[in-house]
């Protein structure tokens, strides 16, 4: 080594070694004093530790693998580098804890605003059809509420530290990739971070719930751990993992390469982004696997699809935040395929409440051939479908096959459906054509259950009424009348002049 270069590094390392925190005593490291206090009284020095930092590197001696971390020797610079990494870790650590700014979960509410378009109460559906029938029904007499979220914001990045100690984050970063210590730096930003993170999606109502714990709660409760999920996932991706994003990408963007793959992954911010916020984001992800693969029931379909809406507005912002990272595309990918297996939950769900429609057991008759409480729910469920258009006709893709289906879980012969041969399948959605589908099981169901009164006045009389309601219910809801179509209905409404 020339004078002028052993001179540098001496200078470098009487600068270094003030602040060696491995030393048992004394000198300017003292445990309780830090560099990078972000004290301007402070500011000197550690920029002339810094500097000091840069000398060693340029000047210690590397090894075959190119990494003056891995300095031949253990004296000279290379002890002295390895002196200054130790401090640059205890720094670094020192302003991720220190320094963070208040995460104000408030500042995400806007994050979590809902759009409620068309909020239909229909107690009709909740309370009559709830009252009317004690025969422990195939069909669940619990329908959902309509409500469709479209988020009105999207992303906000927040400020999770003040610039300068986001500048001094920088400053230590591309000194300890440039010596060979990416991922130590790495290990140090996750250690601190990874808590961070999980801190902020506890305080958004984030819960650690198991695929399993989810699965054993009764749907009345997983119905408002829904809605609850629904807005924190909205503010943990728009709000918290977009900031953290960010911060990655100030902290550890265009740092010097040396030859070293853990350097590489810290300079285009993936490997630190990842480590802090994967944990977090399986786990909040997690909670919407497990509705979509859970037991299907008809109660659920509604609060399901809010659930797949949901999903399907954050995925562009999933998309920006996670699929450009190779570290962390898993998550996208992850996000992508819940959403496809509640898009199957959907439509699992509607051709179980149709097999369950068909098969409702015919008991006993109905006192005085009033409305049977199956048509009290069937219509009322199916209103509530319309309502959902937008989402089930693209979910809905294919039309219900009638040779499919049969009467019982024996072997009894497939009951003829003629109303459903006279349609044009051409001229419906796939979604109205399982609405017909759906009433015309209803009324061969309400067949069975007339034939059970003794009197032929009382069974007529049943299926007038039924019949009625079925029109009026029709009739009633715009939209459901308009995916039924005018033909249908006016078949409908000749079945009903017959009785009367």
């Amino acid at each position: 080594m020339e004078a002028s270069a052993a001179a540098e590094v001496e200078a470098a390392e009487r600068v270094v070694m003030r602040w060696d925190s491995t030393a048992s005593s004394g000198g300017g490291g003292g445990d309780d004093q830090m560099l990078f206090d972000g004290d301007a009284a402070d500011r000197a020095e550690a920029e002339r530790f810094l500097r000091a930092v840069d000398d060693l590197t340029r000047l210690a001696p590397a090894s075959a693998a190119g990494s003056p971390r891995r300095a031949s020797f253990a004296g000279g610079a290379g002890g002295a580098l390895q002196v200054a990494m130790a401090r640059l870790e205890d720094e670094f650590r020192h302003v991720l804890s220190a320094r963070a700014l208040d995460l104000e979960v408030e500042a995400l509410a806007g994050l979590s605003s809902l759009s409620i378009a068309g909020d239909r109460r229909n107690s009709d559906a909740t309370t009559e059809a709830a009252a009317g029938d004690d025969d422990d029904s195939s069909v669940s007499s619990s329908v959902g509420r309509r409500s469709s979220y479209r988020s009105l914001q999207s992303i906000r990045e927040i400020d999770l530290f003040p610039a300068d100690a986001i500048s001094d984050l920088h400053a230590i970063a591309s000194r300890m990739a440039a010596a060979g210590y990416a991922r130590e730096c790495v290990q140090v930003y996750a250690s601190v971070r990874k808590p961070a993170v999980d801190s902020a999606l506890r305080r958004l109502g984030v819960e650690k719930l198991s695929i399993g714990d989810v699965q054993r709660l009764e749907w009345d409760a997983l119905e408002a751990k829904i809605r609850r999920w629904i807005r924190a996932a909205r503010a943990a991706v728009r709000g918290v993992f977009a900031s953290e994003r960010r911060l990655c990408f100030h902290i550890f963007a265009d740092l010097p390469l040396c030859d070293s793959t853990a350097a590489a992954a810290v300079a285009n911010h993936d490997a630190p982004f990842a480590e802090a916020v994967k944990g977090a984001a399986l786990q909040l992800f997690g909670f919407a696997e497990a509705i979509s693969i859970g037991r299907r029931s008809p109660e659920k379909l509604f609060k399901i699809i809010d659930l797949h809406d949901a999903l399907s507005d954050l995925l562009p912002d999933i998309s920006d935040i996670f699929a450009a990272s190779k570290a962390a595309e898993s998550i996208y990918v992850q996000a992508a395929e819940i959403r496809s297996r509640l898009a199957d939950a959907v439509r699992g769900i509607l051709s179980e409440f149709e097999n369950a429609v068909l098969r409702d057991p015919s008991k006993a008759p109905v006192p005085g051939g009033t409305i049977h409480p199956l048509t009290r729910y069937v219509m009322n469920y199916s209103s509530l479908i319309s309502d959902y258009k937008a989402t089930l006709s693209e979910l809905i893709i294919s039309r219900p096959s009638a040779g499919s289906r049969t009467a019982s879980e024996g072997n009894e012969p497939t009951p003829a459906f003629p109303d459903l041969d006279l349609l044009d399948p051409d001229s419906q959605l796939p979604l109205a054509a399982h609405l017909v589908w759906i009433i015309v099981v209803l009324e061969h169901n309400l067949e069975s259950k007339a034939s059970l009164y003794k009197d032929a006045a009382l069974s007529h009389l049943f299926l007038m009424n039924n019949e009625h309601y079925i029109v009026h219910k029709v009739k009633d809801s715009a939209e459901l009348r308009a995916l039924v179509g005018d033909e249908y209905l006016r078949r409908l409404t000749g079945k009903f002049g017959k009785f009367t």
